[in-house]
């Protein structure tokens, strides 16, 4: 068939004048789109025809209502094998970084930082790849704030600030698993770490609990068994039921990640990530109250990266309304990236990138 063209049959559904308008929200520059129609199939039955631009992989899924939304229909459109910038980009580094260094001498590790220690700029060292992951997205709206705020937007935002700040740190590389307000299967934000090698997995997040008086930060890391307190779980079950919005469910579906949660390298991982979590945890401490003075742990899906050290900070409840007050406002969010970052380096001042990071050298 040319085009290759995707076709949707819609049962029980009669046209109307949105379906009809349709045909006009393709524009020409969409990657994937060439054309667009719809029309009546058969009486009860609508069809929905794509002719497409390239091979694309898709899939529907049907959301609840929630806020303004009613009952949906959702056709997610990916390219069959997606580009990922930040590969490219350690490709090319790699090639040019053939010629064999050196590594550094190891270091003994110091006593805990009074101030924060700048990365090493005066020799070779490894630059450290951070994954921020801004939580929701898209369909997935997050939690909701009694004044409206809407969990994705705010930690978008909070991510963005602390991708500007991690920019300007020697030593340190970012990228976010998301830029924009889209959804993003909680399996493909874990995938997208291990691609690029992530050194720190970071998912910020501002969630919501059942008593509207909950306050205060938090920062969890994986359990292998059981979640360590009561909200621990809860919060746990609410996140990782978001993949059911994509149709996927990490536990299930990822068999890779399934067999080495059984290996002994994810113990290493989550110890890595509870070090992580206390030195995020500590500088949170500084700028808001905290849930709990201790990092939990908890079945979150996002932090179940068999290498690669992760964490999810729940910077505040946004269902408080005096917190979710602070998370719109400039100024705060721009402490709580200080204090996420300030975390991260604390980290990196006691436990340098691993060895197959990429080299840096001195300009």
């Amino acid at each position: 068939m040319n085009p290759d063209r995707l076709v949707l049959d819609l049962e029980g559904v009669e046209m109307s004048a949105v379906l009809n308008e349709l045909n006009n929200k393709v524009t020409p520059d969409d990657p994937y789109i060439q054309k667009l129609r719809v029309a009546l199939n058969r009486p009860g039955v609508t069809r929905v025809v794509l002719d497409l631009k390239t091979v694309v992989k898709a899939q529907a899924f049907t959301l609840k209502p929630v806020a303004d939304y009613r009952h949906r229909l959702v056709l997610d459109i990916y390219p069959s094998d997606p580009p990922d910038p930040l590969l490219v980009l350690l490709q090319e580094e790699a090639a040019k970084q053939s010629t064999p260094v050196p590594a550094p001498v190891p270091q003994a590790q110091p006593a805990a930082p009074q101030s924060l220690p700048p990365l090493p700029k005066d020799k070779v060292t490894r630059l450290a790849t951070i994954v921020i992951d801004p939580g929701h997205g898209g369909e997935d709206p997050g939690a909701l704030g009694r004044g409206g705020s809407q969990e994705k937007y705010v930690t978008l935002v909070i991510a963005k600030r602390l991708k500007t700040m991690i920019e300007q740190e020697p030593g340190l590389r970012v990228v976010l698993t998301r830029d924009a307000d889209y959804y993003l299967p909680l399996a493909t934000r874990v995938e997208k770490a291990r691609k690029v090698k992530a050194d720190l997995f970071v998912s910020i997040h501002a969630d919501a609990f059942v008593k509207p008086h909950a306050r205060g930060s938090s920062v969890f890391a994986l359990s292998e068994r059981r979640a360590t307190s009561e909200a621990a779980r809860w919060l746990a079950k609410k996140e990782n039921e978001a993949d059911l919005i994509g149709g996927v469910n990490l536990d299930v579906k990822d068999r890779y990640l399934a067999q080495t949660l059984l290996d002994l390298s994810q113990t290493a991982t989550i110890s890595d990530s509870l070090k992580l979590g206390r030195h995020v945890l500590l500088e949170l401490g500084a700028i808001n109250t905290l849930h709990k003075a201790q990092v939990e742990q908890a079945s979150f899906a996002v932090l179940k990266s068999p290498d690669v050290p992760s964490i999810l900070v729940e910077t505040a409840f946004i269902s408080n309304p005096d917190e979710e007050r602070r998370l719109n406002d400039d100024a705060y969010q721009d402490k709580l990236a200080r204090a996420i970052l300030n975390g991260i380096k604390r980290y990196f001042a006691k436990n340098p990138p691993r060895p197959q990071s990429p080299l840096a050298f001195k300009n």
